[in-house]
């Protein structure tokens, strides 16, 4: 059954409540939530409010604590990753006016951040992207986070169908919800219509999984389009792959966000949760009562009245756009490369991708450690504008993507991206790596996880690889073992830990190998018995790669060589690199972390996503 299409209508900021099918407009913007932020964010600087009930108000309007004192972290959702030309040059605006680092920062959840911002700039930040129909609202505290999607959703030949119109209702339906304001701790959705589950579904508090079966009403034949519903994934440190409460939930009739409901009701009243919020995941209810006991909960719960006062229907709530309307038309003329193909063909081949729509493809940017410079943000909104069709989504690789371009467009909008520094071929690859902010920003952070994305990324920049084996892996760093890198989950991961040598510390990371990510179920790495000095992991990076290379069986992948030798080959390559060093000033390198100055010391603070 396909959705019910509605009329498209742009609303205006004097008519804020009204859904608006645009893209990039999908959670109602309400200006009296920014006049409430200024006003409180006034009287917590006054002394007139205390820190803990301020911190609680500002982290639902997207508003996170920094390690470092008087700033702040922004975090913008971006629901199914969508985003437009205009709010493209919204981001550049308000960076170039009030972040000091002058860069936005896709995260692994489609969001983009803003770092180091100062509190009485914060609310005109956030209300000057809101103007753009950008919403930073529910971003952090313990709500329904960002609700993330497969990026290629509506075009990827793979999908069984898309997903996008009900992640939009999704989304509408719980934003501001009042279930959902104060639970005992934040929750992660994910959509995904296709088999090689590019949303990483496994890994999410709720996720969904697109489905269709033949109706059983005799008066509405046909397939009915459905959802099968898993509960209880996280990484973090305590891993958990997500189970399946439901195999079939109906879309159209709103059944999915009923039994979410009362999902989020039931763990809203785990008071046990509250008294340790750092393990306070819907995981830990499924870990400890088993999937049958949730799912006996919700049936009982669905029997509550509070079903019959709620409205599930969703045909006011879908987000139906349709990207076909605004596509490009053919070009009359269009750039080819003259000389030397290869650089231009390794981009077409490694981040290029037909779309199941005739004549067109998409384009996957690669943007190292996931970061926008304003001049980058307009140079992509003015290529979005001239090749692609109604806006663009960003991907939990921390990439940008680009919809409905013509295939003949792609040399053009290659060469534009060169221009900006973002025509780099291998997006997904060994080279595009994963990593969070780490103690650039987050209190948690141990490592410099930024540091050493930006070093690995050199090293194997260096190491020239061609073999598309070793292409095909990825990693991923986590600052600490929260795992906002997904480290869990990478070819080769790494979580920042330290040594202890003496009176000092050694900057360190823990390494794992065979994760799987993308591309089937979700698995999550074995864990290595080692901890691998900062300074020297791109070292262990590169051994690891030349004994694969030099001793996998034909056509063997990582993770089926990684099973076939064990850990503990991997273990003995790199031991010698693993061991401590004395403290002197021949070895005080391996006491600074990376794109640090002074000598290392772990500093870490109560971070606010338990607060």
């Amino acid at each position: 059954m396909e959705p019910v299409s509605i009329p498209t209508h742009r609303g205006t900021l004097e008519d804020p409540e009204v859904l608006q099918n645009v893209p990039g407009h999908v959670i109602p913007i309400l200006q009296r939530e920014y006049d409430d932020f200024k006003t409180e964010a006034t009287k917590f600087l006054a002394g007139e409010t205390p820190e803990d009930k301020f911190i609680k108000f500002r982290l639902k309007q997207g508003v996170y604590g920094q390690r470092q004192a008087d700033v702040q972290m922004i975090r913008v959702k971006l629901p199914f990753g969508g985003i437009t030309p205009e709010q493209m040059e919204a981001f550049a605006e308000v960076i170039e006016k009030y972040v000091p680092l002058n860069k936005g920062h896709i995260t692994t959840r489609q969001n983009i951040q803003m770092h180091h911002v100062p509190l009485p700039e914060a609310e005109k930040l956030i209300r000057e992207l809101g103007e753009s129909g950008l919403s930073s609202r529910e971003g952090c505290g313990n709500t329904m986070r960002n609700v993330t999607g497969d990026p290629w959703a509506g075009v990827a030949k793979d999908e069984l169908f898309d997903l996008t119109p009900y992640a939009g209702a999704y989304v509408r339906y719980f934003v501001r919800h009042p279930t959902t304001q104060a639970m005992p701790r934040k929750v992660k959705t994910a959509f995904d219509g296709g088999p090689r589950d590019r949303a990483i579904s496994g890994i999410h508090d709720v996720a969904f999984r697109a489905r269709v079966r033949e109706s059983d009403d005799p008066a509405r034949p046909g397939e009915v389009r459905g959802v099968e519903m898993l509960v209880g994934g996280g990484t973090s440190i305590m891993p958990r792959v997500a189970q399946v409460l439901y195999e079939f939930l109906e879309l159209d009739s709103g059944e999915y966000l009923k039994v979410t409901e009362a999902v989020m009701r039931i763990f809203d009243r785990q008071e046990w949760l509250r008294s340790n919020r750092a393990r306070a995941r819907i995981k830990v209810f499924v870990d400890k009562y088993g999937i049958d006991e949730l799912r006996r909960q919700v049936e009982e719960e669905l029997q509550g009245e509070w079903v019959s006062e709620r409205d599930f229907s969703i045909e006011q709530r879908l987000f139906l756009d349709d990207e076909r309307e605004s596509a490009p038309a053919p070009p009359q003329s269009y750039g080819t490369p003259n000389g030397d193909l290869s650089e231009f063909e390794r981009f077409r081949a490694a981040n290029v991708a037909e779309q199941k729509q005739d004549g067109f493809v998409t384009v996957e940017v690669k943007v190292k450690r996931g970061d926008l410079s304003p001049e980058q943000l307009r140079g992509l909104a003015a290529i979005m504008r001239s090749y692609a069709g109604g806006y663009a989504r960003t991907t939990v690789q921390q990439n940008f993507v680009l919809r409905w371009v013509r295939t003949e467009s792609v040399y053009d909008i290659w060469t534009a991206l060169s221009e900006l520094g973002l025509g780099e071929a291998g997006s997904r690859e060994i080279s595009d790596v994963v990593s969070c902010p780490g103690t650039d920003s987050c209190k948690l952070g141990i490592t410099s996880s930024m540091g050493l994305n930006q070093a690995v990324q050199e090293r194997i920049e260096a190491m020239e690889i061609t073999d598309p084996l070793t292409r095909k892996l990825n990693i991923k760093i986590s600052g600490c073992p929260n795992g906002c890198g997904q480290h869990h989950v990478g070819s080769i991961g790494f979580t920042g830990a330290s040594i202890k040598v003496g009176e000092h510390t050694i900057p360190a990371y823990i390494p794992h190998v065979g994760g799987v990510w993308e591309g089937g179920e979700v698995k999550f790495g074995t864990r290595l018995k080692l901890r691998l000095p900062a300074k020297r992991v791109p070292e262990a990076i590169e051994r690891w790669i030349g004994l694969y290379e030099s001793n996998r069986e034909d056509g063997e992948e990582w993770n089926a060589y990684v099973e076939r030798v064990g850990a503990g080959e991997l273990e003995a390559l790199v031991k010698d690199l693993s061991l401590p060093v004395d403290f002197g000033l021949e070895t005080m390198n391996d006491f600074i972390d990376w794109e640090r100055k002074v000598p290392f010391e772990v500093i870490r603070g109560e971070g606010e996503c338990a607060v």
